[in-house]
């Protein structure tokens, strides 16, 4: 008993007043600060530091030696990468499936989407970078695979990220297609389904497995375990659902 006690005050030392920093693809924008909140209800003393991006970018600075602690990417890809080449001492772990939606500020008859993009009153039409962008790279497949893509190219407005293609769409473009969880967000109430946007049929592209690792990188191990283990949890697993996210 004696023992137990004492190696359960050297984890809670070894906690106090640590701070991790986690890479997150900019698709969560809305939803981390749910998962942050949920997280500090019952570790309170650990600081998590959110830095948002698109995942390949986030990725790159990682190999850069960027101070990060944890990587939870926009797919598979690049933290599969990541553990492959070294940078990461957990494998790669799913912790959300992330869907496209076909998003305007302006209200629009979703119905059919091929019919609209082709229509002349669409002009511009906002995309991720598929280079950098999961979700961008998924957004080409599916204009590919609804044989519209070499016809509306001209008209394509790149983003650096899915977040940054959400304000793109709203505000540049006629329409865009993002991350349906930025839609979920009590801020985003305005758009309404059907009028302003649509989920677009997710047989037209590879899934968006989202996956997360702890990079080897990491000084504070015991904390950002702990918020590792939290993205698993139950608890977290609720708030994902809230956001449109599907569970593996």
């Amino acid at each position: 008993m004696k023992l137990f006690m004492i190696m359960l005050l050297f984890v809670s030392m070894s906690l106090f007043g640590s701070t991790i920093r986690v890479g997150v693809a900019s698709n969560m924008s809305y939803a981390i600060d749910d998962l942050k909140k949920e997280f500090h209800k019952t570790h309170k003393d650990i600081k998590v530091q959110i830095i948002l991006g698109g995942t390949g970018k986030l990725s790159t600075q990682i190999r850069n030696h960027a101070p990060y602690d944890m990587l939870m990417g926009a797919d598979m890809f690049y933290v599969s990468s990541l553990y492959k080449d070294g940078y990461a001492s957990t494998k790669p772990i799913i912790y959300a499936q992330g869907s496209l939606a076909c998003l305007s500020g302006k209200k629009y008859d979703f119905s059919d989407i091929k019919k609209l993009l082709l229509s002349k009153n669409i002009k511009k039409i906002a995309l991720a970078n598929p280079k950098t962008a999961p979700y961008g790279k998924a957004s080409v497949e599916l204009l590919k695979n609804m044989k519209v893509f070499d016809k509306l190219k001209t008209k394509f407005v790149y983003a650096e990220s899915i977040s940054q293609t959400f304000t793109y769409a709203i505000r540049v473009a006629d329409v865009g297609f993002v991350a349906k969880s930025l839609l979920f967000s009590p801020k985003m109430k305005y758009l309404k389904e059907g009028i302003n946007w649509v989920e677009v049929d997710s047989k037209l592209y590879t899934p968006i497995n989202q996956g997360m690792v702890i990079l080897k990188s990491t000084k504070n191990v015991d904390a950002v375990k702990a918020f590792y283990e939290f993205m698993l949890s139950k608890d977290a697993r609720v708030i994902l659902r809230r956001y449109g996210y599907i569970l593996p």
